[in-house]
């Protein structure tokens, strides 16, 4: 996983998320989900881009049930963009590099 990238899981949820000084966007995926091993690289280098002011995560949805269900995850992988606690954006599906950075921008 790269830097700047940490994995969380229902039990961190809270404290890694809802309570961060900085936003943070959530990727929802799963290991058998073949678009979400397509985004995840463009995930890794939004990290490294905007690490500085934004955290960034992953969330298996089939290790962490409760996060998911609380959040309506329905497809994977959906990206949950978070700030000051509250849900700020979603995006469901393979999204291009253009459409992640411009959400990313709309919650500074």
């Amino acid at each position: 996983m790269a830097e700047g990238l940490m994995e969380i899981g229902d039990a961190d949820f809270e404290s890694q998320v809802l309570q961060a000084e900085k936003p943070t966007l959530v990727d929802f995926w799963a290991p058998w989900c073949g678009p979400c091993r397509a985004i995840a690289p463009l995930v890794e280098e939004l990290a490294e881009k905007f690490g500085s002011r934004m955290s960034f995560a992953k969330c298996n949805v089939d290790e962490n049930l409760l996060t998911p269900v609380k959040y309506g995850i329905k497809a994977i992988p959906t990206l949950l963009l978070f700030k000051g606690g509250q849900l700020s954006d979603r995006i469901t599906g393979m999204s291009d590099r253009a459409e992640l950075e411009a959400a990313i921008e709309n919650v500074f």
